[in-house]
């Protein structure tokens, strides 16, 4: 995980998408709260959600937040992910309740990268968190769609 993450894509992975693709999904991503990228393969969509976060940070007073789902993928694993990025004001051991209030206030892009992770839990935290943020946006990296709120979905 990490905060507006600046490295370019790697020689070894390109990107999928023309020149138009991407435009439309970095106008996707600032007009919308959601937004998936879904594909077969993990490293496409990785290499796609990230690039995007690097080139929108600077459209979000509170920049952009890049969270790998690893574990189980329950609330309290994706509210420790978030702990730990530098620049948050809470503990990776803090509540979920307390990730909620600081992030409502925000006008930030929360990026869950391989998100098909996220259990039961999680899903229903992030539904809460959308209606309680409204600068919050969403962009989720998995092979299904992140199904919460009425979000977009762009396949590769």
């Amino acid at each position: 995980m990490m905060m507006g993450d600046s490295r370019p894509p790697s020689a070894a992975g390109t990107l999928t998408t023309t020149s138009a693709e991407l435009s439309m999904l970095l106008t996707a991503v600032r007009r919308g709260r959601v937004l998936t990228v879904t594909g077969r393969f993990r490293a496409p969509r990785s290499l796609l959600v990230r690039d995007i976060a690097r080139r929108l940070a600077s459209n979000f007073c509170d920049g952009s937040a890049v969270v790998a789902v690893t574990g189980d993928g329950s609330v309290r694993e994706l509210v420790a992910a978030l702990g730990r990025i530098p620049g948050m004001p809470f503990l990776p051991c803090g509540t979920a309740e307390a990730a909620a209030s600081w992030l409502a206030e925000r006008d930030m892009l929360l990026v869950l990268d391989d998100s098909d992770r996220l259990g039961p839990g999680a899903l229903s935290w992030l539904r809460t968190l959308l209606t309680l943020a409204p600068g919050l946006r969403i962009l989720a990296a998995g092979r299904h769609p992140l199904g919460v709120g009425q979000g977009r979905v762009h396949r590769l």
